[in-house]
């Protein structure tokens, strides 16, 4: 007898009570907990290898994560139709004896794509196995009862394995062979005693974040609002709403992308396509993440304020851009723009936040250069200046249009944090959010024109 998704589903809700959610709530609450898992859980722990098993399409998203644990995924028959059934996305059987193991310097990573079956149903659920983290997810329930399932058991995620082997085994021999291999590497597995007391507070503040999302109505801080701050919070509920509805699918989106593009046989112009796809929807998450945060901050009271001394830290600003470049120069190379970059020698470290500042910048690029014609020169310097480092943008462009007697039209401002450009029709976020944002990150914009950006920084020596 074929054992079904469906069963494992069962499993996993077993003793669980009856839900009492809608399909949009619910929705919401899985992608929180795969954001938890993934960015509070795993995130701050070094990488290490690990199995996932998950359907109807993958549930993980992070690179960093993907890199180092193998997956198999099981998927709609229609995706079959595009791919033959023998190729994974991502290779994910064992290596054939003698060679050398997949991955970067023996690093796993990767998942192997596996049809779904009617009576599996089309629910998402996630088993997630690694030497610091055990976890089962999945969605469960009839319409207006459903419910998220978080296991973390060591009874249950054993039980569940069990199924998933079996069903393996009915799918691939091969494949679950690889499975079981993966699971004896990592050893005897257990999950630290507090990581249900861990998990659930930050699932929830996850939640309340997202509560706009949810509801669309405005988060009262305890203060009386007047009749248009309430207008205006809705207004930003709204919008974070919205971006993060953007943002998931995209993220999904570069994930297959990028399983397409470690396949050896893709035709160079069916590659050369994929990584403009993934190149773009990378652009976007970032850009549409740094609207919700913009978004967060002007709805919540004193969030605006710098970052306190413990949440800074050193960073190398200099090696930073560095990294960033090549990345930068195709980015700006798809618009037909080209990237100057100009650091100065032997600059010291700034103070601020290293997980943010690189999507701040890559922001900040893109801002600037969006209403840039064809053939601009996008020029960044980084340069001493006293105390602070100095970051500046500038560009050919404006002096042109002025030689020909051409104005720059003026962004217009849509809401509290967005802006519109009316020459190139693209929103981006508005210079006194963009402000706002480097303020929280310890730095300061000031920007001339539109011809000029320049962003300080506090050098860390300097910093008491």
């Amino acid at each position: 007898m074929v054992v079904s998704l469906g069963e494992l589903r069962s499993l996993l809700a077993d003793g669980v009570p009856a839900g009492r959610g809608d399909e949009d709530s619910v929705r919401r609450q899985w992608w929180a907990a795969l954001a938890t898992v993934q960015e509070d859980l795993l995130g701050t722990a070094p990488p290490q290898p690990g199995v996932w098993l998950a359907a109807p399409l993958p549930a993980l998203y992070e690179p960093a994560l993907l890199e180092w644990l193998d997956g198999w995924v099981w998927t709609p028959v229609e995706v079959g139709n595009l791919m033959p059934s023998g190729l994974p996305l991502l290779p994910g059987l064992p290596p054939p004896p003698g060679t050398a193991p997949r991955g970067t310097a023996g690093r796993p990573g990767g998942f192997q794509r596996l049809s779904l079956r009617e009576e599996d149903g089309t629910d998402p659920l996630l088993v997630l196995i690694t030497p610091v983290l055990q976890v089962a997810l999945a969605l469960d329930g009839p319409p207006q009862a459903r419910r998220l399932v978080v296991r973390f058991e060591a009874a249950i995620l054993s039980a569940a394995l069990e199924l998933l082997d079996r069903r393996l085994a009915q799918d691939d021999p091969a494949t679950g062979l690889g499975l079981r291999r993966r699971l004896q590497l990592l050893g005897p597995l257990r999950n630290a005693p507090d990581l249900g007391t861990r998990f659930w507070p930050l699932l929830a503040q996850r939640l309340a974040a997202m509560a706009p999302s949810v509801t669309l109505q405005p988060l009262v801080h305890g203060e009386k609002r007047s009749e248009g701050g309430d207008a205006v919070s809705s207004e930003l509920a709204l919008l974070e709403a919205l971006t993060h509805e953007v943002r998931t699918p995209l993220a999904t989106i570069r994930t297959l992308i990028r399983s397409l593009l470690r396949r050896t046989d893709l035709p160079e112009v069916v590659r050369q396509r994929l990584e403009q796809i993934d190149g773009e929807c990378s652009e976007q998450i970032d850009r549409f993440g740094l609207i919700f945060l913009a978004a967060e901050l002007q709805r919540q009271p004193g969030s605006g304020q710098p970052l306190s001394d413990s949440e800074l830290a050193r960073t190398d600003l200099s090696r930073l851009l560095l990294q960033l470049e090549a990345l930068w120069q195709r980015q700006l190379g798809r618009r037909d723009l080209k990237l100057v970059l100009e650091i100065a020698a032997d600059l010291p470290p700034v103070m601020s936040d290293p997980s943010r500042l690189e999507t701040m910048l890559g922001g900040l690029i893109d801002r600037f250069s969006r209403s840039l014609p064809s053939g601009s020169e996008v020029r960044l310097r980084l340069l001493p200046a006293g105390s602070r480092l100095k970051l500046q943008l500038s560009s050919d462009d404006p002096e042109s249009r002025e030689a020909d007697g051409l104005a720059a039209a003026v962004p217009m401002p849509v809401g509290p944090v967005l802006s519109w450009n009316p020459e190139t029709g693209s929103l981006q976020l508005s210079r006194q959010a963009t402000q706002r944002l480097f303020h929280r990150l310890g730095g300061r914009l000031t920007e001339r024109g539109g011809s000029n950006l320049t962003v300080f920084f506090p050098a860390a020596e300097r910093r008491v």
